[in-house]
C-alpha cells in the first residue's frame, strides 16, 4: 500500500493545508474502496502492477486536487457577464474616440494616406485595447476576487411581467453593431464640421473642407439626420432588443442616408482636389467616376437594412 500513501501525499501537497487532512482521508476511503472491488474481481491480492494501473485511471495526483479543490478563477464566474459588458462597453468608446483622433490628424494637414491612416487607427485602437483589457481585468480581480455571488438591488425588485416578450434571435442588438455606427457617425460629423469648428472657435489656423462648396452645404444640412443616427444608436445601447419605433427609427435614418449618397454621386464634383497635377499618373475624370460608383455601392448597404428593417416590422406587427 505505499503506493496509495505515496498517491495520497501527492494529492495534498497540491491542497490547501486547512483542508488536506479531511481530504486525504475522503480520498483514501474512494481508493480502498475501488481496491477492494478489484481484488474480490480478481479473487485475491492485488500485485504492485495492478495497483498501479488502478491508480493510473484515476488521474494525475494534480488533476486529482483540482477536483476537491477547484482553483479560484481571476474573476469570479458570477461576475464574468458584467466584465463582458463592461470590457464592451470600454472598447467601444475606445474605438469611437480613436476614429475621431485620427481623423482630427487626417484633417488637420497631416500627409497621411488612406493606408497610413488604417494603419494609424488599427495600432492605436490595439495599444489603447490592451491597456483597456489589462486595467479592466486588474480592476474586476481587485475588487471582486473572493466575493460571494450577491444580487444587487435591480435584481432584487425585478418582477417576471418586467421580462421583454419571446421575440426572434434577429431581435437582440449586436454591440458590435451599435459601436460600428457610432464610429461611423463620429467620423462623418468632424470631417464636416472640423473645418467649421477652427474657423468660428480660433485658436488654430483653421483649415479648408475637402468638400466642395455645394457639398459640403449639402453635408451641413444633412447633420441633424447624422446626429439623429448617434441618437438612435445609444437608444439601441440602452435597450438592445428592436422594437417597432426604434425600427421605424432606423429605417428613416438609413433611408435617409441613401438618399443623401445618390445625390452626391449624382451631383457635381465631390471634392476640392487639384487634379491638374493628377494628369501625369492617371486620369482625373477616371478618378471621379470611381468616387461615384464607390458612393453607389455604399450606397447598397443602408439600402439592404431599410429592406430588412421593413421585413422585420412587418414580422413584429
Amino acid at each position: 500500500m505505499d503506493l496509495v500513501k505515496r498517491y495520497i501525499a501527492a494529492v495534498q501537497r497540491e491542497l490547501p493545508e486547512a483542508k488536506r487532512d479531511e481530504i486525504g482521508r475522503e480520498l483514501q476511503a474512494n481508493i480502498m474502496d475501488q481496491l477492494d472491488a478489484q481484488a474480490e474481481q480478481h479473487g485475491g491480492e492485488l500485485s504492485e502492477q495492478q495497483l498501479s494501473k488502478v491508480l493510473i485511471a484515476m488521474g494525475h495526483p494534480r488533476h486529482i486536487a483540482r477536483q476537491f479543490c477547484p482553483p479560484a478563477p481571476l474573476i469570479p464566474v458570477h461576475f464574468m457577464p458584467l466584465y463582458k459588458h463592461t470590457m464592451f462597453m470600454v472598447l467601444g468608446v475606445l474605438f469611437v474616440l480613436q476614429v475621431v483622433f485620427m481623423t482630427k490628424i487626417w484633417l488637420t494637414g497631416s500627409d497621411l494616406g488612406l493606408l497610413l491612416f488604417l494603419k494609424g487607427l488599427a495600432s492605436g485602437f490595439i495599444q489603447d485595447g490592451v491597456f483597456a483589457f489589462t486595467a479592466v481585468t486588474v480592476g474586476f480581480a481587485v475588487a471582486f476576487h473572493g466575493n460571494q455571488p450577491t444580487a444587487c438591488q435591480a435584481d432584487k425588485q425585478w418582477q417576471p411581467q418586467q421580462l421583454p416578450a419571446v421575440g426572434a434571435g434577429w431581435q437582440h442588438i449586436s454591440l458590435d453593431d451599435i459601436f460600428t455606427d457610432l464610429a461611423t457617425y463620429a467620423f462623418l460629423l468632424l470631417i464636416i464640421w472640423l473645418p467649421l469648428w477652427q474657423q468660428w472657435f480660433g485658436g488654430v489656423e483653421p483649415i479648408s473642407s475637402i468638400f466642395s462648396p455645394g457639398v459640403l452645404k449639402l453635408l451641413l444640412w444633412f447633420s441633424p439626420i447624422i446626429v439623429l443616427g448617434v441618437l438612435s444608436s445609444l437608444w439601441q445601447l440602452t435597450r438592445r432588443i428592436w422594437s417597432l419605433r426604434m425600427l421605424q427609427l432606423n429605417i428613416a435614418v438609413n433611408l435617409a442616408f441613401v438618399v443623401i449618397l445618390l445625390l452626391l454621386a449624382s451631383g457635381g464634383p465631390l471634392f476640392q482636389l487639384n487634379t491638374e497635377s493628377w494628369s501625369r499618373y492617371f486620369n482625373p475624370e477616371s478618378f471621379l467616376l470611381s468616387v461615384r460608383v464607390t458612393l453607389v455601392i455604399i450606397a447598397l448597404f443602408p439600402a439592404y437594412e431599410v429592406v430588412r428593417d421593413l421585413l422585420r416590422l412587418r414580422r413584429l406587427a
